[in-house]
Parts: structure tokens; C-alpha cells; sequence
């Protein structure tokens, strides 16, 4: 019997593996916005000189909701991969992000949110830079949008501190046994 129960829970712990497809799907993901990124790139720079400004605004404000996307991809991509599947060894590469190993599912949660609302604003700022091709009830959805996801990322946020947080108790857990260095 022992030998069955140890087989099931080498196959339950061996299952995350089933979820590397999926992160490597991701990657992927950040190559195609990377084309579109370069698309709309090499389409805005040769009209720059006859495009009016509104319309560069809205150009780089896509282009930099392109980079939030790709930026959410990472983030979902490193710290899923390394709380779910594996450790990524990175060897002692000095560009290895300094949040790398230490976002938790509580924290990724947080990003998420954090980023999707970040991308939600932009998508405000061009629609109020472009407000002339909105009728009242368009833009009256986009705001209401914006805040059920900026309510919606405040309570994630409010619910996360009251629950205690695991990344402050892993943080509080680090900091056992090592000197206080920030005071004086």
C-alpha cells in the first residue's frame, strides 16, 4: 500500500510539469507582441512628420500599453513557472531580477491586478486624448471599467493585508535571526 500512495504522489508532484506548455505558450505570446510591437513601430515613424500630435500620443500610449502587456507576461511567466513548476537557475547572472524567487501567488495576484489596471488607464488616457471618436455613453463605460478594476485591485489589495499577506510572513521569516539594518 505504501508503495501505491507513493506512486500517486510522485505522479500529483511530477503533474506541474504539465503546466511548462503553458508558460512556454506565454513566451510566445511576448514574441507576437513584440511583431505587433514593431509593426505599429515602423508604421508610425515614417508618417512622424505629418501626423498630428494627438495621433503620436496615441501611437506611443498603444506602444507602451504593448510594453505593459509583454512586462505582465514575464512577471506571470517567471513567477509561475518558479511557484509552480521548477526553480529557474539563472547560474549567478547578474541581470536576474532582484523580485525573481520572491514573488509569491499572494504578490503575483497583486501585480496582476496592479498591471491590468495600469493597462486599463492607458486605454483611458488614449480614449480622453481621442474623445472626439466617443459618444458619452462609450466613454461612460471605459470610466466605469476602469474602476471596478481599480476597486476591484484596492480590495485584492485590503483583503491580502487583513489575510496577514504571505509575502510579508515570508518576508517577516527571512528577517528572523538577521541584524536590523535600517535603524540607526
Amino acid at each position: 500500500m505504501k508503495f501505491v500512495e507513493h506512486m500517486l504522489e510522485s505522479l500529483m508532484f511530477n503533474s506541474r510539469w504539465l503546466l511548462a506548455p503553458f508558460y512556454v505558450g506565454l513566451v510566445a505570446s511576448i514574441a507576437m507582441l513584440l511583431v505587433k510591437f514593431a509593426q505599429e513601430f515602423i508604421h508610425l515613424v515614417p508618417h512622424l512628420l505629418e501626423t498630428s500630435e494627438s495621433d503620436v500620443v496615441l501611437a506611443i500610449l498603444t506602444l507602451v500599453d504593448m510594453s505593459l502587456v509583454a512586462n505582465l507576461l514575464l512577471i506571470i511567466i517567471f513567477s509561475g513557472y518558479e511557484n509552480f513548476v521548477s526553480k529557474i537557475n539563472t547560474g549567478s547572472s547578474e541581470d536576474r531580477p532582484d523580485w525573481m524567487g520572491k514573488v509569491d501567488f499572494s504578490a503575483l495576484k497583486l501585480k496582476l491586478i496592479a498591471s491590468i489596471v495600469a493597462i486599463s488607464a492607458i486605454e483611458l488616457l488614449k480614449a480622453f486624448v481621442n474623445i472626439a471618436a466617443f459618444n458619452n455613453e462609450q466613454l461612460g463605460w471605459k470610466v466605469g471599467i476602469h474602476m471596478a478594476l481599480v476597486v476591484s485591485g484596492v480590495m485584492f489589495a485590503v483583503m491580502d493585508k487583513l489575510s496577514g499577506g504571505s509575502h510579508d510572513t515570508a518576508a517577516k521569516q527571512e528577517s528572523k535571526g538577521k541584524p536590523d539594518t535600517h535603524s540607526h
